[in-house]
């Protein structure tokens, strides 16, 4: 993490604290780093479980989940009876997310959805507990819009790539949400307007979390 405007030390405590992993999870961390993958990493995957945990999850939904990683961390806080949506353009990462789901003994509660999640989502009632948003950036606030209305009072939607994500600029995206005009590209302009639009919603109350690539999590008060 040291190309982030995060301390590499933050990252290095939260891991020592976090939840045990297990050898599937060992797994997708040594897949993501040989194949330079983007997922949320250990000590973000403890905290989504540890959310999962706090609103009492059944239900989750994820915009985008890659080959399983998020999904794999919060599928013990979701139970037996629960259900975790993965939603996924690449169908070769699809079936890799089953496979290890499966080998983790979690297929049962999770259901696999090939194709855009901001047309999967519409296919679905709520509530949704806990909403995962890792989309493309720039569709940020179109899948919060999308999931809005099925989020009930406590539950929390988590965004990542506050703060690094590929070509996102930290200052531009800064800046732009203190109102200055800046020529900043896609990724920073679809954070900015995501945190915009969440830190300006009445029935959300949104604070970031400073570990993996900026985490934002907005609880559902009203």
């Amino acid at each position: 993490m040291d190309e982030t405007p995060l301390p590499a030390i933050t990252e290095q405590f939260a891991r020592t604290i976090a939840p045990e992993s297990d050898p599937v999870i060992e797994e997708m961390d040594a897949k993501a780093d040989l194949e330079g993958f983007p997922t949320v990493g250990p000590a973000v995957g403890g905290w989504l479980r540890l959310v999962a945990r706090m609103v009492d999850a059944d239900r989750v939904f994820e915009f985008g989940s890659g080959f399983g990683y998020s999904a794999y961390w919060m599928a013990p806080a979701v139970g037996d009876d629960g259900q975790l949506v993965l939603t996924e353009v690449d169908a070769d990462e699809l079936d890799e997310a089953r496979e290890f789901l499966d080998r983790g003994g979690f297929a049962d509660r999770a259901t696999f959805e090939h194709g855009d999640a901001i047309e999967t989502v519409d296919r679905y009632d709520g509530p949704f507990d806990v909403v995962l948003i890792d989309n493309e950036k720039h569709r940020y606030v179109e899948a919060f819009e999308a999931v809005r209305s099925k989020v009930p009072v406590g539950g929390a939607v988590v965004a990542d790539n506050m703060i690094a994500a590929g070509p996102l600029e930290f200052e531009d995206v800064r800046a732009l949400l203190a109102g200055d005009d800046v020529d900043a590209n896609e990724t920073s302009r679809g954070i900015a307007a995501y945190l915009d639009r969440v830190g300006g919603d009445p029935a959300f109350e949104t604070g970031l979390l400073p570990l993996g690539e900026g985490v934002a999590v907005s609880v559902r008060v009203e």
